[in-house]
């Protein structure tokens, strides 16, 4: 199903360039603390390629990574590569065991706003092909202050996608992000949660179309909401011991992703670029 894949790589970039109209958008709209002060933010674009070489591997990516006056960073990054996995690698992913050529190609975005009253999110979402295919991916929200109005409603917008797919989605998608994303050594969750999914598998056309389906609505809903709750809160002044809990909760942000997350495993095991992998970072974290 070569058409699909090209497809995927298709929509995850006009992911990428809607989100990034939307909140470059949010940056020429603010009117908040230094607002004055401060230039709006315009993403940079910069690419990175894996040159083919005897293994076969190929392909790259596109960082796009903007630092303003709203978001103190975000990155929206979008790749598609070639190759094999290492043999130590190959045996925990599904169907490389016997074969460890793979191909993945995907978004992934995590924000990081200046005030400590908008909250930090993570979106992603990936198409995997070994000996088997499949679509994974989700998004959760990480407030430092956290505000039961936008976990409703944050929660709301992917319960609504997940619904209009397969009913048992939500709420079987829902425990497993608040399972994933738990920080075990810390003994709780990294954020507020939100949906993560894995392993849709597919080997017929109406299950390519089913999940393929179900992961463009989880980036669009991802995109509508969370820019909602950014221009919801962006304006608001915070206090200095906001903002020192907002630098104590990303050091536990770089926690997990440092220690825990997969997507960050499977990018430096498979040759990714570097700074891509690590753009998930935040600018400025604190540990008390």
């Amino acid at each position: 199903m070569e058409n699909l894949k090209l497809e995927a790589e298709n929509h995850f970039k006009t992911l990428r360039d809607r989100i990034c109209d939307v909140f470059e958008k949010i940056e020429a709209d603010y009117a908040g603390p230094e607002a004055d002060d401060l230039p709006p933010g315009k993403f940079e674009r910069k690419s990175w390629f894996r040159n083919e070489d005897d293994s076969g591997e190929s392909g790259g990516g596109v960082m796009s990574v903007m630092r303003g006056r709203v978001f103190e960073k975000v990155g929206v990054n979008f790749s598609a590569v070639r190759g094999e996995f290492p043999p130590e690698f190959a045996s925990q992913i599904p169907g490389a065991e016997s074969d460890p050529n793979f191909y993945a190609a995907g978004i992934s975005l995590v924000a990081h706003p200046r005030s400590p009253k908008v909250p930090a999110a993570h979106m992603n979402t990936r198409h995997i092909v070994t000996q088997k295919s499949w679509f994974g991916g989700g998004g959760d929200l990480n407030p430092a202050l956290p505000n039961d109005e936008d976990t409703a409603a944050f929660h709301a917008a992917f319960k609504a996608a997940c619904d209009s797919c397969d009913p048992d989605y939500y709420e079987k998608f829902k425990q497993w992000c608040d399972e994933y994303f738990y920080i075990k050594h810390r003994k709780e969750s990294r954020g507020v949660g939100g949906i993560f999914y894995d392993y849709l598998y597919y080997d017929t056309a109406e299950a390519a179309e089913k999940h393929f389906d179900f992961t463009k609505k989880v980036g669009y809903a991802f995109k509508d909401v969370y820019s909602d709750l950014v221009r919801k809160h962006m304006n608001k002044g915070w206090t200095k011991a906001e903002k020192e809990t907002q630098l104590i909760k990303r050091g536990r942000y770089a926690e997990f992703n440092l220690i825990y997350d997969r997507g960050t495993l499977f990018g430096l095991k498979t040759g990714g670029n570097i700074e891509a992998i690590l753009m998930s970072l935040p600018p400025e974290a604190k540990w008390p």
